[in-house]
């Protein structure tokens, strides 16, 4: 049986998408033929940061409002997105380094580090770092990372909501300076061993720490693929835009959003 398709659909599928906007993006600076692939990996990640952002916004939502189910969903969601976005450098590996030097040069100064949505998740998470609004400045984009910057970071609210839940979490912790980076705090090691030790009881923040747990675990193998990529393809070689390179991704895998989380594994 022949498939009725609509001639003149009230909204077709390229409208509803912006496909025209969308596909007429990508606007390579050289002839040579990867440098569609390398503006469409970046594309596409930018995206998927895009909906990341979405995400975890509104599980911080949810779990300041005590509702944890669908911030469960939420997370879990940009897990799944973390490893597209790890897939990603899979595709962008094919490219050797002798073609990669031919694109470089039209790139100017241009570079991931200037991403204003990483940027904003790595805030988002509890990555806090005044440094870097510096970046952004005379751009659109920091009016909303200054912002993001001052609020409570998706961590800020799970350690809030152990409080809530009676748990012994310290003045001086709720109470930080939110334009910072979260401390690993023994009161909140504790809070979270004695969820872990009684999951039953406390089923929901159990879920909720592995659900974060998860969710650094998929983000730092992104960012050790980036790492790998790029030294497959540049080496140790500065970045373009003035960033130091691998030097610089390899120690942002030395931190952690959630760092109470790993350490209570210890005593367990």
């Amino acid at each position: 049986m022949t498939e009725q398709i609509h001639a003149r659909p009230d909204i077709s599928y390229g409208q509803y998408l912006d496909l025209d906007k969308l596909l007429s993006a990508q606007n390579p600076r050289s002839p040579v033929h990867d440098e569609l692939l390398f503006i469409i990996i970046h594309q596409a990640s930018e995206l998927w940061l895009k909906l990341s952002i979405h995400e975890l916004a509104a599980a911080r939502a949810q779990i300041a409002a005590n509702d944890l189910g669908p911030a469960f969903k939420m997370i879990s969601r940009v897990s799944r997105i973390q490893g597209q976005l790890i897939q990603s450098w899979d595709v962008l590996a094919t490219m050797t380094p002798s073609e990669y030097a031919l694109i470089r040069p039209h790139l100017g100064q241009s570079s991931g580090f200037q991403s204003h949505q990483y940027r904003m998740l790595e805030f988002l998470m509890g990555a806090k770092d005044a440094e870097m609004l510096k970046v952004h400045e005379e751009t659109p984009a920091h009016a909303g990372l200054s912002a993001e910057l001052s609020a409570p970071s998706l961590y800020d609210e799970c350690v809030r909501l152990l409080a809530r839940r009676g748990f012994a979490i310290p003045a001086a912790v709720l109470g930080r300076d939110l334009r910072t980076p979260h401390v690993a705090d023994p009161a909140v090691v504790a809070a979270w061993a004695e969820v872990y030790r009684d999951p039953v009881r406390y089923w929901d923040l159990y879920e909720l720490a592995e659900k974060l747990v998860d969710l650094e675990f998929r983000f730092q193998q992104w960012r050790f693929a980036h790492l790998k990529t790029v030294e497959r393809i540049i080496g140790f070689k500065g970045g373009t835009g003035g960033s130091s390179g691998a030097s610089y991704l390899a120690r942002a895998l030395s931190g952690s959003f959630f760092p109470e989380l790993f350490q209570v594994r210890t005593g367990l």
